[in-house]
């Protein structure tokens, strides 16, 4: 950790029986979920849904981050529709991210600002730059 670096918080799961109907559960006991592989019958959610959940919420954050830097409220009725595919490349598996926001009533060209703002601040967006491909549109 660098000096200037402060630790805001660690999430912490035990994970048993992976994708293959296994569960996972947060030390904190907050998140309890049964895991399933994607498409398949079983009960429970995936890792790509988690992902997709995760990151939606993360950066609406950053969203809201950039609109007060501006004096912006963020419309109430603000969405992230997030879809994150599971591929299948040359034999190797990967992802894809779509991310689709939507900011009612908001000028267009101000929406756009706030998007690449929090594209680029938003910790889930840095983790995956020029990993996968990823697109993220004003819907």
């Amino acid at each position: 950790m660098s000096q200037t670096e402060k630790l805001l918080y660690t999430a912490r799961t035990h994970t048993a029986g992976g994708r293959q109907d296994g569960m996972s559960r947060s030390s904190d006991g907050r998140l309890d979920v049964r895991l399933s592989p994607p498409g398949g019958a079983g009960i429970g959610t995936n890792p790509e849904q988690l992902f997709a959940a995760g990151w939606s919420a993360c950066f609406e954050g950053a969203m809201e981050i950039a609109a007060r830097k501006r004096k912006i409220v963020l419309p109430s009725k603000s969405a992230i529709d997030a879809e994150i595919d599971l591929v299948l490349d040359e034999g190797a598996y990967a992802l894809r991210a779509r991310l689709g926001v939507s900011l009612p009533g908001l000028d267009r060209d101000v929406a756009r600002d706030l998007i690449d703002e929090a594209h680029q601040t938003c910790p889930y967006s840095k983790a995956v730059r020029g990993n996968i491909d990823v697109t993220v549109d004003l819907i």
